[in-house]
């Protein structure tokens, strides 16, 4: 997307990249990530206080970490995609069952405490 200047504007903003063995940093992303791309190329980088990380000289610039770095991305929905996404109130949310269905396998919870 691009302004009336036509420099580039990111379009998906307050995305939090969690990288490996570091605290996750909030950034604003160009566009959404694909399969073929290489790394992830964002701008506004930033801790999740909001305060630019030690290794930044300008939030500003646009910045390029590859994959290989990142465990996973976070994108919140916009405000509209929010709207859609919720459920009418009184009403539990399509893809979660009412309270009294919900069943807890007793042996897979203690499998998974022995690890």
């Amino acid at each position: 997307m691009t302004d009336e200047r036509g420099s580039t504007r990111a379009t998906i903003l307050d995305a939090v990249i969690h990288l490996n063995n570091e605290q996750p940093l909030k950034a604003d992303l160009f566009r959404v990530p694909e399969a073929s791309d290489q790394g992830l190329l964002c701008t506004n980088l930033r801790t999740m206080s909001g305060k630019r990380p030690i290794f930044v000289d300008h939030v500003g610039s646009t910045f390029f970490f590859p994959y290989q770095f990142i465990r996973f991305i976070e994108i919140h929905p916009s405000e509209e995609r929010r709207a859609l996404l919720a459920a009418p109130e009184g009403t539990a949310g399509v893809d979660e069952p009412p309270e009294a269905e919900i069943e807890i396998d007793e042996e897979f919870l203690r499998r998974i405490r022995e690890v």
